[in-house]
């Protein structure tokens, strides 16, 4: 019986792409360009199923021109906005995604995103690669301590609960709004707000770990920001269309907001040109999950999905 074949549309981990060729015919990418999408229905035309990144643009007229050869689709990522899930029923098409491996990862990268906002790494790593660096005084490169504040999650699933878990650490007071209450257990002590509307007044830093759907995006618009308390921090590691870039530029510029951690963004890569000016705006390219562990741990779930499509057996993470 021939091996199913395997439209992979980035370059993955080596360990994964090994494994891809011992279980199936895979159709590589070794030189990771984002294939446009005339080129991607081009190559699904040889491929049962497809293995694509939050890259590419799975969009409903894009699905519907899917040849019916294509099984499934096994996303490396735990988000599926890239995907419509609907189409994808419509055309009988299997779609998963990654959870649960990317927590701690991403968990890391939302403390770095805190303490490298309200330490300032960035404008102080500018001063030592620049040369600038030439004083110290007691009033030099001041920022906001993280130790005992109030911080405040949006979106309490495996991320938010981890983020607090870490948060913990450094002594800050938890609360968070979710569309459901944590039982005793995963609440672990923290509080909880029904209303966004009194967890901002209280959230002298703020987390963003919230899916993007409809209800979710520009979330964090003007008058959410005006409720935040004055010099409060910012940090998004879930996805850029949840904040309005409008207001978030303008609170950074006006110090309503004392600074911003950024690891993701609307339109990416190409960001707005304003946060590459803004001192208070410590910036990454999302890379919330770029761990060699949680990397490998994405594409060894993406390829337990298919193994179980393959033998007829429904997969661990089906979303559509």
């Amino acid at each position: 019986m021939p091996r199913p074949t395997l439209l992979v549309t980035r370059k993955l981990p080596d360990n994964v792409e090994a494994r891809i060729r011992r279980d199936y015919e895979g159709m590589f990418n070794p030189d990771d360009q984002r294939y446009p999408t005339e080129e991607l229905l081009k190559l699904s035309a040889r491929a049962d199923a497809i293995l694509p990144c939050h890259t590419e643009s799975l969009s409903a007229e894009v699905i519907e021109r899917l040849p019916d050869r294509v099984r499934a689709i096994a996303n490396f990522s735990v988000g599926v906005d890239h995907c419509d899930l609907d189409a994808a029923r419509q055309k009988g098409i299997i779609v998963t995604n990654t959870p649960d491996v990317l927590t701690d990862a991403t968990a890391e990268l939302t403390m770095l995103l805190i303490l490298g906002a309200a330490r300032r790494a960035s404008e102080g790593e500018r001063l030592i690669r620049s040369g600038q660096w030439n004083t110290w005084s007691p009033a030099f490169m001041v920022g906001t301590q993280v130790t005992g504040k109030r911080l405040g999650i949006v979106g309490m699933g495996r991320v938010g609960q981890v983020t607090a878990q870490r948060a913990r650490g450094f002594d800050m007071e938890i609360h968070y709004h979710n569309r459901r209450r944590l039982d005793n257990t995963r609440e672990n002590g923290a509080s909880f707000h029904e209303s966004l509307d009194t967890l901002l007044p209280i959230s002298e830093f703020l987390a963003l770990q919230c899916p993007n759907l409809p209800e979710t995006r520009n979330l964090l618009n003007a008058g959410r920001i005006n409720q935040l308390p004055d010099g409060a921090i910012v940090v998004n590691s879930a996805r850029g269309a949840i904040v309005d870039e409008d207001a978030l530029i303008e609170a950074l510029k006006s110090g309503k907001l004392a600074a911003a951690g950024l690891d993701v963004y609307k339109n990416e890569p190409d960001i707005r040109p304003e946060f590459a000016q803004l001192d208070n705006a410590f910036l990454l390219p999302h890379v919330g999950s770029a761990t060699r562990e949680t990397r490998d741990a994405m594409g060894y779930r993406a390829l337990d999905n298919l193994d179980a499509i393959f033998a007829g057996k429904e997969p661990k993470d089906r979303v559509a």
